[in-house]
């Protein structure tokens, strides 16, 4: 393990690939008016411990109706208090289908069973744009490609803790990687993100002015993550720093896009350069994700399995059923953690803890409020998504 002045570290565990990845501290340069923003930021996002979910919007407290237009919920429509109350752990990922198959898992890993004559059910498929489910005190959501697609479920997501009043929740992203330095099949825990200036903040225009949120992790959840790695293990697990681009191809230097004009020498020494500034893999929604959850004062970390290492290429050529086996070993480390964290208070698989997480459909009767706003956020949210 090296470590430079700043504390910038990279650790790996499992069979002895860590020493390939030595990381340095960020060398960006912030001006002081950054800074001071950004300190400022810091101090005003420090998490309560068991506070409910707050907002930084004063608007939404005087909506008569708060439409969740992607997720087809309304906390006009539905009680959001009695289906989303007793979650703990939201737990994202690009694909609807990776998702699903998420959920199924957890039901297993933490011993959960669906009351009887139930089905695990998408609670947003009325929404056409991503889909939910809800296993116990965890909800599993699908969310797209790219910081845009990402963005947008988290504002409603942190919105729909808000209304249901969920207090101190863990927000995950499970997801897949190109490793820098790191093999294909491996996990890196991603302490921090930066964008494809290296710049470790999220830049937003917002009414003609350039807004940046720092994009910080919470570091002991992911040394938490790290330390539930296993001898026996497939995967080695690694904590580092990551680059997030807004686009796959050019963005991440590779030379299989449609444009290209760079050559590949140009491409190796872009990655060997952030290689030795502490980066060890690029994706595309970690920054989005970080900066907006540090916004809210929501812990939240970024599991990512590696596809390939970019410094020997672009192209991912494993077979099928190696990549699907791979896409399991995020879901393997969080539901491990999910499942070690229940156990401290509550025994999963028992009956208190079925009765204490039903979960209920959007359409039960008991959680509608009003069928005429029921009506308005199904229509307003198949309007808002067929239009987009």
């Amino acid at each position: 393990m090296r470590r430079s002045a700043a504390g910038a570290r990279t650790r790996g565990s499992g069979g002895g690939q860590s020493d390939q990845c030595p990381a340095a501290s960020c060398t960006v340069r912030v001006t002081p008016a950054t800074a001071h923003t950004m300190k400022a930021d810091d101090q005003q996002d420090e998490r309560q411990k068991d506070a409910v979910v707050r907002l930084r919007n004063p608007h939404v407290a005087n909506m008569k109706s708060d439409i969740l237009y992607h997720l087809a919920l309304g906390s006009g429509s539905h009680d959001l208090e009695a289906m989303f109350g007793d979650v703990k752990y939201v737990c994202m990922g690009g694909t609807p289908r990776r998702m699903e198959q998420f959920a199924r898992f957890l039901m297993d890993e933490i011993g959960y069973e669906l009351p009887t004559g139930a089905q695990l059910s998408d609670i947003s498929q009325l929404s056409y744009r991503y889909s939910m489910y809800k296993v116990g005190p965890v909800l599993s959501v699908s969310h797209g490609m790219g910081i845009p697609s990402v963005g947008i479920l988290l504002h409603e997501m942190i919105k729909l803790m808000y209304h249901a009043k969920v207090k101190d929740p863990t927000f995950f992203r499970l997801g897949t990687c190109g490793g820098i330095g790191i093999p294909g099949g491996n996990l890196v825990i991603s302490e921090s993100a930066v964008d494809g200036m290296m710049n470790p903040y999220l830049e937003l225009p917002v009414l003609g002015k350039l807004l940046r949120r720092p994009a910080v992790l919470d570091r002991q959840l992911a040394e938490d993550l790290k330390a539930l790695h296993m001898p026996d293990d497939k995967w080695d697990t690694y904590i580092g720093r990551t680059m997030c681009t807004t686009d796959f191809y050019e963005g991440q230097g590779r030379l299989d896009g449609a444009f290209c004009d760079y050559t590949e020498q140009d491409k190796l020494n872009f990655l060997k350069k952030i290689h030795a500034e502490g980066i060890i893999n690029m994706e595309m929604e970690s920054l989005m994700f970080a900066a907006l959850c540090h916004h809210a004062g929501i812990r939240g970390a970024v599991v990512c399995v590696t596809l390939l290492d970019r410094l020997k290429g672009d192209q991912v050529d494993t077979d099928q059923r190696t990549m699907h086996e791979w896409q399991e070993y995020p879901q393997r480390l969080v539901s491990r953690y999910i499942r070690r964290q229940l156990e401290q208070h509550q025994e999963p698989g028992t009956p208190g803890f079925q009765a204490a997480h039903n979960t209920l459909s959007p359409c039960e009767p008991g959680v509608i409020r009003s069928l005429s706003q029921l009506n308005l956020t199904r229509q307003t949210s198949e309007q808002v998504n067929s239009s987009e």
